[in-house]
């Protein structure tokens, strides 16, 4: 059976992947040079690298199921979850190790809907969720840093550190919002009950709230990669998924 999407056709790439046709080839390059090429044991894969790698994107981005995706690139359902398997972990993104002395950075969490309730649990959006600590730089609003995913009933105080993120700046000056009290982050000023704010802290918020909105602005680039929106993969499924939309995510803001 022969497929309908090929990446040797460019003009699949963009609508099913939200790159274009050359930083979806620096993807494929730089995997191939990270060892996803190999053939490894058992049978060769019937698709080549590119299409198995539009084939891993294309799901991320829409979310299809096996039943839906397979078709389109002309392979079994069970072919097409065995390519997610062995590519999706492969494609998640390498944290930045090391900081400018002059670097700030954004920190928030992101809550992604989760199939697989052992991982999840039910939050403010009364759905079983997993939350996920995302650290941006905020002058290049780049991912430099995604917390390992933990329950969705988790505050963002205990997950800043439960997740691994604050291990993994380290000192690096860090903004948050009002909701991490006591966790070294720098947040907005806070009013007592009865005060009024003098006019310096005031305009210290306004420039906090402008910055640190670019981490939400950042949630909404990689949520439009639709399996954050209803994750069905199970296990360190979600965490791979939430690695592999950050590394995405990049190479489409740096092309």
């Amino acid at each position: 059976m022969s497929g309908v999407i090929t990446a040797s056709e460019p003009s699949w790439i963009a609508p099913f992947t939200g790159l274009s046709p050359g930083v979806f080839g620096k993807l494929v390059t730089a995997l191939r040079r990270e060892g996803a090429s190999s053939p490894g044991q058992g049978r060769p894969w019937g698709l080549p690298l590119a299409d198995r790698v539009l084939l891993v994107v294309a799901y991320c981005r829409t979310n299809l199921t096996m039943r839906q995706l397979a078709p389109l690139f002309g392979i079994s359902k069970s072919a097409a979850d065995r390519i997610i398997d062995q590519l999706g972990p492969l494609i998640a993104f390498q944290p930045r190790r090391r900081f400018a002395k002059d670097t700030v950075l954004v920190v928030d969490g992101t809550l992604v809907p989760t199939r697989d309730h052992s991982v999840a649990e039910q939050s403010k959006n009364y759905r079983f969720s997993t939350n996920h600590q995302v650290v941006i730089d905020a002058d290049t609003r780049l991912a430099v840093v995604v917390g390992e995913p933990l329950p969705g009933n988790r505050n963002d105080c205990r997950a800043w550190e439960e997740s691994g993120a604050k291990a993994a700046v380290g000192r690096t000056l860090t903004m948050a919002d009002g909701g991490c009290p006591g966790t070294g982050l720098l947040m907005p000023h806070r009013r007592t009950p009865g005060e009024e704010l003098p006019g310096w802290k005031r305009e210290h918020n306004r420039s906090h709230k402008q910055v640190r909105a670019r981490v939400e602005h950042v949630f909404a680039r990689m949520k439009t990669w639709k399996i954050l929106r209803d994750c069905r993969l199970k296990g360190d499924g979600v965490r791979h998924a939430m690695l592999g939309i950050a590394r995405l995510h990049n190479l489409a803001l740096t092309g």
